[in-house]
């Protein structure tokens, strides 16, 4: 998300409507069978439509949602078959960033864009964010950080694109107690690695973080599919006019 803010400290309208919008469709709020609309969402939020607009377009390029041949926006449902397809697609391509590197010397990660990354990741060690689905962003951020400092924009134009396919399922493994904190701990040791030259553990420890086995991938999408599927279907039929607990932004 982005973090500007209005003069008085305050996240853009925009900005509070997308955020509580991400997380009705990560958390269920919004099942799969409802549609949105720009009226409805903003007689729900009592806002313009323009904001609506600009956040549900947001939600479109995460692969949250999807736009409707007729009218309106629906959640994307992701497939478990897609899902593993695409977590090997971002597997290999991250740990070519690495390998790139490994196999030609005159190759080397740019250490100031790692090290500034680095200092980020060390100040969430000693402050860990709270769990929740809006981490996937920071957990995203870091690994196009690691791949781009590997000198190839294309192989970080394909990591975005599998980062935006697979992002709904990837929020809801950052809801679970330990998640965040595993995830810190694993990117400050995979970019130490990096920083020190041991390029052969640092491929060894990013790999292990991804996800060695795609077995074990495909089990956290499955647990993770599963319970969007078991909240949608819990909502029953589904209303345009969805609200939640929280307050709507005004």
């Amino acid at each position: 998300m982005s973090s500007a803010v209005d003069e008085a400290g305050t996240p853009p309208l925009r900005e509070r409507v997308y955020a509580v919008l991400r997380d009705d469709v990560v958390n269920g709020d919004i099942g799969a069978g409802t549609r949105l609309t720009e009226p409805k969402l903003a007689a729900r939020f009592g806002i313009s439509r323009t904001p609506v607009r600009e956040a549900l377009g947001r939600l479109v390029a995460d692969g949250l949602l999807q736009r409707e041949e007729d009218y309106g926006y629906s959640v994307v449902v992701p497939d478990l078959a897609g899902v593993r397809d695409l977590w090997e697609v971002r597997i290999a391509v991250e740990l070519r960033g690495i390998d790139r590197c490994r196999e030609n010397p005159g190759t080397v990660h740019d250490a100031g864009a790692l090290r500034a990354e680095l200092a980020r990741w060390h100040r969430m060690l000693e402050e860990p964010p709270a769990a929740g689905p809006g981490f996937v962003l920071e957990d995203e951020r870091f690994h196009s950080t690691l791949l781009a400092a590997s000198g190839n924009p294309e192989l970080v134009a394909v990591l975005a694109d599998v980062h935006r396919r697979i992002r709904r399922v990837r929020m809801n493994d950052y809801v679970l107690p330990g998640r965040v904190e595993a995830a810190v701990a694993e990117h400050v040791a995979v970019a130490e690695a990096v920083l020190a030259g041991r390029l052969d553990t640092a491929r060894h420890l990013l790999h292990q973080h991804m996800g060695a086995s795609l077995e074990i991938v495909t089990e956290r999408a499955g647990r993770a599919l599963l319970a969007t599927d078991t909240r949608d279907r819990r909502r029953g039929p589904a209303t345009l006019d969805v609200r939640t607990s929280r307050d709507s932004p005004r």
